[in-house]
């Protein structure tokens, strides 16, 4: 799923010359050239990204990799970032869409994406039972896949090990409970240097807090994606949610990245938060400012097993491209065991990557790994397409309780104003 995008727009823009050449090329998009020996086609495949910077950097080098192995293949990597859902609807809406995109918004996109169980199930280059088998999860609607795991990341709790040793306070590890995270959270805090024990965010995404309200028992929306009274506004949901609300005011922990405040990757990099929550995004960022930093897999609520939500960037292929079974090979490439070696950015999809990185054993990435296994819920946006009508309730809500508001009211309110898209 596309998470953060930086608020720096890089856009790649590439130029292509298409010439005429006796015959055609079947409606490709290319360049062509003539030579002695006749007539030389090149194929032009468009790839759309929402990543910028280094990101983004590997991805073209991806490209560059691809082209070298199908001589007579361009691969033109578009750069959306902020602006990737505005593009992608208007490339769809004039049916010139890229070949292949990342995706994550199946519910929104399914029906302009080509279907790739056929492309899947008979291709054994895939080795498709090397990937995760969870992550195939995201991908489809139905039962129907449309999208391939590229990249994931699962939430960990990181924690300032310098913060805990000053403090006298041993570290935590897994198998801990949402009691004790708090009880640390309090000694770890100290006003006299501004240091507090964990950040919340202001401003949350809606998405992240479902594995919370998994944890305890419930969820946004029912099984069957067609009810939220008892679910968003349930108890087990307002215990979740109310806890944060209650560390910011008993002041165990500050609010982050809202309006004139830093972001809490920021403030966890700056020594004066000691625990912050996150995907795998900022760990490399955290090791460059020199931070002595651990990862623990999420606390759980009494008597209830943890659950996990992943974050999952998938590619897919475009129903109205031209060329799809060169698109095909590229998402077989950009999926291969060296292709997700170069990147960085997200977690190995691919298990024999994992092993051969050692990833599932360093003490870093592990839990990334651990809460993999607990991430089997189907996230509310897959059980219901109306869900960003209601989830902008949902999300002014918990502002609202992030801000000192009663998690069980404003809930109750945010049902009472939602149900209507429902039905």
């Amino acid at each position: 799923m596309k998470k953060r995008i930086s608020l720096i727009v890089l856009a790649t823009t590439v130029m292509v010359s298409v010439l005429s050449a006796c015959g055609g090329n079947g409606g490709n998009a290319g360049t062509s050239s003539q030579g002695e020996g006749g007539s030389k086609q090149t194929k032009t495949l468009r790839f759309a990204t929402w990543d910028t910077g280094d990101a983004l950097k590997i991805e073209q080098d991806i490209a560059k990799k691809f082209e070298s192995a199908h001589p007579g293949t361009k691969v033109q990597v578009e750069a959306y970032a902020d602006g990737f859902d505005q593009k992608l609807a208007a490339g769809f809406g004039a049916a010139n869409p890229p070949d292949v995109m990342y995706m994550w918004d199946f519910p929104t996109y399914h029906q302009s994406l080509e279907p790739l169980d056929s492309y899947a199930d008979k291709d054994p280059d895939l080795k498709i039972d090397d990937f995760y088998k969870g992550l195939f999860n995201y991908g489809k609607i139905g039962d129907t896949l449309y999208g391939i795991p590229a990249g994931f990341t699962t939430r960990v709790v990181y924690y300032n090990k310098k913060l805990f040793d000053a403090a006298g306070v041993p570290y935590p590890k897994d198998g801990w409970t949402w009691a004790q995270f708090q009880e640390i959270a309090q000694k770890l805090t100290d006003k006299s240097k501004r240091q507090y024990g964990f950040g919340v965010r202001a401003e949350n995404d809606t998405y992240d807090l479902q594995g919370f309200v998994w944890s305890n028992g419930s969820s946004f929306i029912s099984p069957d994606g067609k009810s939220i009274d008892g679910y968003m506004n349930s108890k087990e949901t307002a215990e979740a949610i109310q806890m944060f609300g209650d560390m910011v005011k008993n002041g165990s922990a500050v609010l982050t990245g809202g309006k004139g405040q830093q972001s809490g990757d920021d403030i966890f990099k700056a020594g004066k938060i000691a625990m912050w929550e996150s995907g795998i995004w900022p760990l490399e960022s955290f090791k460059q400012a020199g931070i002595d930093v651990g990862t623990v897999e999420m606390p759980a609520f009494p008597g209830k097993p943890v659950k996990g939500v992943l974050a999952e960037s998938a590619l897919s292929i475009a129903k109205d491209s031209k060329q799809k079974d060169l698109a095909w090979e590229f998402v077989k490439f950009y999926v291969s065991n060296d292709s997700i070696k170069m990147r960085v950015a997200d977690l190995p999809v691919r298990q024999s990557v994992v092993t051969e990185l050692k990833k599932d054993q360093d003490p870093l990435y592990k839990p990334f790994y651990t809460m993999l296994e607990r991430s089997s819920d189907t996230p509310a946006f897959l059980l219901n397409p109306k869900w960003n009508e209601v989830n902008r309730q949902l999300s002014a809500g918990v502002e609202a309780v992030m801000h000192g508001a009663n998690a069980q009211e404003v809930l109750n309110q945010a049902v009472k104003d939602s149900e209507r898209y429902l039905k």
